[in-house]
Order: C-alpha cells, then structure tokens, then sequence
C-alpha cells in the first residue's frame, strides 16, 4: 500500500486494516514454516505495510491529542 492510499483511510478503516494485515503475516510465517514460500519477501512487504499503517494511525492520535 501507497501512503496517499493509507492517508485517504478512515481511522476505523485503519484499525480494521492493521487488524486484516497482522492476520494475513501471521498466516504467510505459519504458511513459511511448514514448507518455504514462493516469494518470503512478502513476510517483509506484509510487516511494512504494518509499520506504515501505524504510524498513519499514531500520527492521528498525535494531531487529535494537540489540538485538544
């Protein structure tokens, strides 16, 4: 996912999709231990995506907590 993708997100949306993606890594690292991926750097692009999502997500809190 793009980050103009990720900003144009609810923050419901986002939560939902943190959620979906966490489920889908667990699943790709389950799916690499029984027998090796096709292509293991979807374990990386998946985390990323993660770590992208989050921080989105942090950065809300942060502008909704100082102009409180």
């Amino acid at each position: 996912m793009k980050s103009s993708e990720i900003r144009e997100l609810t923050t419901k949306e986002l939560v939902e999709k943190i959620d979906t993606e966490k489920t889908h890594l667990t699943r790709l690292k389950l799916n690499h231990a029984v027998s090796p991926l096709d292509n293991p750097l979807k374990i990386q692009e998946a985390r990323k995506n993660i770590a992208r999502l989050m921080t989105e997500l942090q950065k809300r809190d942060l502008n909704e907590n100082s102009n409180s």
